[in-house]
Protein backbone atom coordinates (compact mmCIF):
# COMPACT_ATOMS: atom_id res chain seq x y z
CA UNK A 1 0.00 0.00 0.00
CA UNK A 2 1.63 3.71 -0.90
CA UNK A 3 1.32 6.04 1.49
CA UNK A 4 0.90 9.64 1.11
CA UNK A 5 2.87 11.66 2.97
CA UNK A 6 1.49 15.22 3.24
CA UNK A 7 4.75 17.59 3.50
CA UNK A 8 7.26 19.70 1.51
CA UNK A 9 8.75 18.43 -1.53
CA UNK A 10 11.92 20.75 -2.27
CA UNK A 11 12.14 21.41 -5.48
CA UNK A 12 7.96 20.56 -6.21
CA UNK A 13 6.67 18.17 -8.53
CA UNK A 14 5.43 20.80 -11.14
CA UNK A 15 8.71 22.83 -10.57
CA UNK A 16 10.56 19.80 -11.85
CA UNK A 17 8.48 19.25 -14.79
CA UNK A 18 8.94 23.39 -16.01
CA UNK A 19 12.48 22.18 -17.16
CA UNK A 20 11.78 18.96 -17.81
CA UNK A 21 8.63 19.53 -19.98
CA UNK A 22 10.37 21.80 -22.91
CA UNK A 23 12.87 18.72 -23.55
CA UNK A 24 10.52 16.21 -24.75
CA UNK A 25 9.76 15.42 -28.04
CA UNK A 26 5.69 15.47 -27.51
CA UNK A 27 5.24 18.38 -25.78
CA UNK A 28 3.64 21.28 -27.59
CA UNK A 29 6.22 24.20 -27.09
CA UNK A 30 5.02 27.67 -26.87
CA UNK A 31 7.92 29.78 -26.70
CA UNK A 32 7.43 30.36 -23.20
CA UNK A 33 8.04 28.66 -20.06
CA UNK A 34 5.17 26.74 -19.04
CA UNK A 35 3.14 27.42 -16.52
CA UNK A 36 1.76 24.35 -15.13
CA UNK A 37 -1.10 23.53 -12.64
CA UNK A 38 -1.59 19.65 -11.45
CA UNK A 39 -5.14 18.89 -13.24
CA UNK A 40 -5.97 15.24 -12.50
CA UNK A 41 -4.47 12.06 -12.23
CA UNK A 42 -3.95 8.41 -9.86
CA UNK A 43 -1.73 6.63 -8.55
CA UNK A 44 -0.37 2.48 -8.37
CA UNK A 45 1.08 0.77 -6.10
CA UNK A 46 4.13 -1.04 -6.29
CA UNK A 47 3.77 -4.67 -4.29
CA UNK A 48 7.29 -4.24 -2.55
CA UNK A 49 6.64 -0.73 -1.12
CA UNK A 50 9.70 0.41 -2.24
CA UNK A 51 8.69 2.51 -6.01
CA UNK A 52 6.26 5.30 -6.13
CA UNK A 53 4.08 5.23 -8.83
CA UNK A 54 1.82 8.19 -9.80
CA UNK A 55 0.35 8.99 -12.98
CA UNK A 56 -0.26 12.66 -13.21
CA UNK A 57 -2.21 15.02 -15.56
CA UNK A 58 -0.92 19.11 -16.11
CA UNK A 59 -2.53 21.38 -17.57
CA UNK A 60 -0.08 24.24 -19.29
CA UNK A 61 -1.01 27.32 -19.59
CA UNK A 62 1.37 29.17 -21.12
CA UNK A 63 0.39 29.00 -24.77
CA UNK A 64 -2.74 30.88 -26.39
CA UNK A 65 -4.60 27.42 -25.33
CA UNK A 66 -4.35 25.54 -23.04
CA UNK A 67 -2.89 22.31 -22.61
CA UNK A 68 -2.87 18.73 -20.85
CA UNK A 69 0.09 16.67 -20.37
CA UNK A 70 0.25 13.10 -19.03
CA UNK A 71 3.57 12.62 -16.45
CA UNK A 72 4.92 8.70 -15.50
CA UNK A 73 6.18 10.02 -12.13
CA UNK A 74 8.61 6.71 -10.62
CA UNK A 75 9.76 8.20 -6.88
CA UNK A 76 13.03 6.51 -5.88
CA UNK A 77 14.81 6.24 -2.90
CA UNK A 78 17.57 5.16 -4.69
CA UNK A 79 19.21 6.03 -8.47
CA UNK A 80 17.97 3.61 -10.95
CA UNK A 81 20.91 1.99 -12.27
CA UNK A 82 20.75 2.33 -16.22
CA UNK A 83 17.86 5.27 -16.04
CA UNK A 84 20.32 8.63 -16.20
CA UNK A 85 18.52 9.44 -19.39
CA UNK A 86 15.11 9.02 -17.83
CA UNK A 87 15.70 11.27 -14.66
CA UNK A 88 14.01 14.31 -14.64
CA UNK A 89 15.61 15.57 -11.13
CA UNK A 90 15.90 14.75 -7.70
CA UNK A 91 14.24 16.58 -4.98
CA UNK A 92 13.89 16.52 -0.85
CA UNK A 93 10.78 14.83 0.56
CA UNK A 94 10.37 15.82 4.55
CA UNK A 95 9.74 12.69 5.34
CA UNK A 96 11.27 10.34 3.32
CA UNK A 97 14.35 12.12 2.63
CA UNK A 98 16.36 12.53 -1.12
CA UNK A 99 14.43 11.21 -3.81
CA UNK A 100 15.10 10.28 -6.78
CA UNK A 101 12.21 11.23 -9.90
CA UNK A 102 11.89 9.54 -13.34
CA UNK A 103 9.71 9.37 -16.16
CA UNK A 104 7.88 6.08 -15.38
CA UNK A 105 7.53 4.88 -18.71
CA UNK A 106 11.48 4.05 -18.25
CA UNK A 107 10.91 1.89 -14.83
CA UNK A 108 10.12 -1.46 -15.12
CA UNK A 109 8.09 -1.47 -11.71
CA UNK A 110 6.05 1.33 -13.27
CA UNK A 111 5.58 -0.47 -16.46
CA UNK A 112 4.89 -3.98 -14.54
CA UNK A 113 2.28 -2.19 -12.69
CA UNK A 114 0.41 -0.73 -15.54
CA UNK A 115 0.23 -3.75 -17.36
CA UNK A 116 -0.94 -5.32 -14.49
CA UNK A 117 -3.77 -2.65 -14.41
CA UNK A 118 -4.92 -3.63 -17.78
CA UNK A 119 -5.04 -7.11 -17.44
CA UNK A 120 -6.97 -6.61 -13.84
CA UNK A 121 -4.41 -7.83 -11.63
CA UNK A 122 -3.73 -4.08 -9.71
CA UNK A 123 -6.25 -1.58 -8.22
CA UNK A 124 -6.28 2.18 -9.11
CA UNK A 125 -5.61 4.65 -6.01
CA UNK A 126 -6.40 8.04 -5.61
CA UNK A 127 -4.03 10.27 -5.98
CA UNK A 128 -3.82 12.18 -2.49
CA UNK A 129 -5.45 9.78 -0.21
CA UNK A 130 -3.50 6.14 1.19
CA UNK A 131 -5.32 3.31 0.19
CA UNK A 132 -8.13 4.48 -1.43
CA UNK A 133 -9.33 3.31 -4.91
CA UNK A 134 -10.26 5.34 -7.28
CA UNK A 135 -13.14 4.23 -9.23
CA UNK A 136 -13.14 7.05 -12.16
CA UNK A 137 -10.08 4.86 -13.34
CA UNK A 138 -10.82 2.10 -15.86
CA UNK A 139 -9.02 -0.40 -17.53
CA UNK A 140 -10.22 -3.46 -20.12
CA UNK A 141 -8.51 -5.86 -22.11
CA UNK A 142 -10.33 -7.63 -24.74
CA UNK A 143 -7.54 -10.51 -25.55
CA UNK A 144 -8.14 -13.42 -23.07
CA UNK A 145 -4.33 -14.52 -21.86
CA UNK A 146 -2.27 -12.15 -21.36
CA UNK A 147 -0.24 -12.15 -18.64
CA UNK A 148 0.89 -9.57 -16.25
CA UNK A 149 4.50 -10.72 -15.94
CA UNK A 150 6.72 -8.58 -17.32
CA UNK A 151 9.78 -9.80 -19.28
CA UNK A 152 11.53 -6.59 -20.75
CA UNK A 153 10.19 -3.30 -21.73
CA UNK A 154 11.91 -1.05 -23.88
CA UNK A 155 10.20 2.96 -24.09
CA UNK A 156 10.18 5.65 -27.06
CA UNK A 157 9.64 8.69 -26.79
CA UNK A 158 8.10 10.53 -29.98
CA UNK A 159 5.66 13.57 -30.95
CA UNK A 160 2.90 11.30 -30.79
CA UNK A 161 3.70 10.20 -27.04
CA UNK A 162 5.69 7.34 -25.67
CA UNK A 163 5.50 4.10 -27.08
CA UNK A 164 6.45 0.89 -24.61
CA UNK A 165 7.18 -2.17 -26.07
CA UNK A 166 6.37 -4.91 -23.33
CA UNK A 167 7.54 -8.77 -23.46
CA UNK A 168 5.21 -10.92 -21.06
CA UNK A 169 6.44 -14.16 -19.37
CA UNK A 170 6.43 -16.73 -19.62
CA UNK A 171 5.03 -16.57 -23.23
CA UNK A 172 7.52 -14.00 -24.82
CA UNK A 173 4.14 -12.28 -25.68
CA UNK A 174 5.24 -8.79 -27.24
CA UNK A 175 2.51 -5.68 -26.67
CA UNK A 176 2.95 -1.64 -27.51
CA UNK A 177 1.63 -0.08 -24.56
CA UNK A 178 0.91 3.49 -26.19
CA UNK A 179 0.99 6.31 -23.71
CA UNK A 180 -0.83 9.29 -24.81
CA UNK A 181 1.14 12.27 -23.46
CA UNK A 182 -0.77 15.39 -24.36
CA UNK A 183 -4.38 14.35 -23.54
CA UNK A 184 -7.17 15.20 -25.48
CA UNK A 185 -10.16 15.70 -23.33
CA UNK A 186 -13.04 12.96 -23.83
CA UNK A 187 -11.09 11.14 -26.44
CA UNK A 188 -11.56 7.49 -27.14
CA UNK A 189 -8.99 4.29 -27.46
CA UNK A 190 -8.55 3.48 -30.99
CA UNK A 191 -10.80 0.99 -32.35
CA UNK A 192 -7.65 -1.39 -33.56
CA UNK A 193 -7.01 -1.47 -29.77
CA UNK A 194 -6.70 -4.70 -27.47
CA UNK A 195 -7.35 -2.53 -24.12
CA UNK A 196 -7.19 0.40 -22.46
CA UNK A 197 -6.54 2.63 -19.56
CA UNK A 198 -9.23 5.51 -19.22
CA UNK A 199 -9.18 8.16 -16.34
CA UNK A 200 -10.70 12.12 -15.48
CA UNK A 201 -9.26 15.04 -17.84
CA UNK A 202 -9.88 18.43 -17.26
CA UNK A 203 -12.52 20.64 -19.45
CA UNK A 204 -12.24 24.40 -19.87
CA UNK A 205 -15.55 24.49 -17.87
CA UNK A 206 -13.85 22.96 -14.45
CA UNK A 207 -15.54 19.29 -14.81
CA UNK A 208 -13.70 16.66 -16.17
CA UNK A 209 -14.72 13.70 -18.90
CA UNK A 210 -13.28 10.29 -19.54
CA UNK A 211 -10.59 10.14 -21.40
CA UNK A 212 -7.56 7.26 -23.03
CA UNK A 213 -4.64 7.76 -20.84
CA UNK A 214 -3.08 4.09 -22.17
CA UNK A 215 -3.72 2.24 -24.95
CA UNK A 216 -2.71 -1.38 -25.35
CA UNK A 217 -1.94 -2.89 -28.93
CA UNK A 218 -0.70 -6.29 -30.27
CA UNK A 219 2.97 -5.83 -31.32
CA UNK A 220 3.57 -5.48 -35.61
Amino acid sequence: MAVIHHTTLTPTKLELLTTWLPAQPWYRGTGQQPELARTGGFRLDDPKGEVGIEFMVVTDTSGDQPAEYQVLFSYRGAPLPGADDALIGTTEHGVLGQRWVYDGAHDPVVVAQLLALVVGEAEPQMQSTSDTPDPSVTARLDEPGITAELAASTATNSPDGTAILVTTAPDGRQLTVHINRELRTGQSANGQALGHVTAPAPLPDGTTAPTTFVEVHAHP
